[in-house]
């Protein structure tokens, strides 16, 4: 990970973290964030390895009953983070999280930035935005794959609470909407049409605005020979969904983070109507408006982190305070609550999508 700071931060970038930051030491086996503590700082691991605990379900005598035999208190391990890494970006991106722990296997060098400096500087420099926004949304790409590979490509996306585009919407300007509705085509697709393959180039980002469609990954993806075959023959290979789109997802991002090519086809399921903008064109607004830049990358980051934590929950460790059927109380603060920031953010886009489709014509 180390080579995403390097590559995406310039100088004067690392030049002023080092300044604004402090070293510090992380014994082995202790604690740098502990559950339930959101962090005042963003942290970046120099070197050593720090380990990330989603808490086991306390509802279960036996599972207590194994983890304390096991000496697993902190709950299950779902990753390790390797020098470059960074933790404590949640707080900057204003979204709800999921409950971790986050502890050092060995002696650990972190440099620790402090939220309040880091989020004026992101607001006073959007040149510095543009690029530590990619940074974290990269990460959140890799994190996002790893999570996937442990859930064993299960279904890691249907019934997302929030739709893709109320958090994208919720972070633009009115004049970055009003360009890339400008700059955008509406496209009708009809059912059972693939959109893109997996591993294959994306032309446009899209929104889709009506209709649904399905992600699905091939069950011989690893098969280099099953895939040129299949190339060869001009037929598919078997895949397995893995999610269902509906109005309001965002298709097709990770081209503007790092290149990467889908992991996965999509393919309409039901007529659909899409708002296509062509990639060059983001490409190029992208490097003509570092205002733009800094807004999108940050909507990117923000998405991401939302899908990573639903793909987290997924796992069955996302500890809840609550029980079905039983009244939420007031004085308690719940670990997938949405706070009056992000409400306000998802509220102003419900109305921009609303009105977006709205000058479509789409229902």
């Amino acid at each position: 990970m180390t080579e995403v700071l390097l590559k995406e931060l310039t100088k004067s970038d690392i030049d002023w973290m080092i300044a604004t930051g402090h070293r510090r030491e992380i014994a082995a086996g202790s604690l740098l964030i502990p559950e339930e503590k959101i962090t005042d700082s963003l942290h970046i691991l120099l070197d050593g390895i720090l380990t990330v605990n989603i808490s086991q379900p306390d509802n279960n005598p036996l599972t207590r009953a194994f983890a304390a035999i096991e000496g697993n208190e902190l709950g299950r391990e779902i990753a390790r983070l390797s020098s470059g890494e960074v933790v404590g970006e949640i707080p900057l991106l204003n979204i709800p999280f999921i409950n971790t722990t986050i502890q050092a296997v060995e002696k650990s060098l972190v440099m620790s930035i402090p939220q309040e400096k880091l989020a004026a500087k992101l607001e006073q420099d959007v040149s510095f935005a543009s690029r530590f926004y990619r940074a974290i949304a990269i990460m959140f790409c890799d994190r996002i794959q790893s999570a996937i590979n442990q859930l064993g490509r299960n279904k890691i996306a249907q019934g997302q609470p929030i739709r893709d585009v109320l958090f994208v919407l919720g972070e633009l300007h009115d004049g970055d909407i009003d360009w890339m509705m400008s700059s955008g085509t509406l496209q009708k697709i009809s059912a059972n049409t693939v959109l893109f393959h997996e591993r294959s180039p994306v032309d446009a980002l899209y929104i889709l605005l009506d209709g649904t469609m399905s992600l699905s990954i091939s069950l011989d993806e690893r098969n280099p020979l099953a895939r040129a075959f299949a190339a060869i023959e001009e037929r598919e290979i078997s895949g397995r969904e893995i999610a269902r789109l509906s109005k309001g997802e965002i298709i097709g991002e990770t081209p503007f983070i790092d290149g990467r090519l889908p992991f996965a086809t999509v393919k309409t399921i039901k007529d659909s109507i899409l708002l296509s903008i062509e990639r060059q064109k983001i490409a190029a607004k992208l490097q003509q408006d570092l205002g733009f830049a800094s807004r999108f990358y940050r909507a990117i980051a923000t998405l991401l982190s939302h899908r990573l934590q639903g793909i987290l929950s997924q796992l069955g460790y996302s500890r809840r305070v609550y029980s079905k059927g039983l009244p939420l109380g007031e004085n308690v603060e719940y670990e997938d609550e949405l706070n009056s920031n992000v409400l306000d953010s998802v509220a102003l886009a419900c109305k921009r999508f609303d009105w977006m489709l709205g000058q479509f014509k789409v229902s």
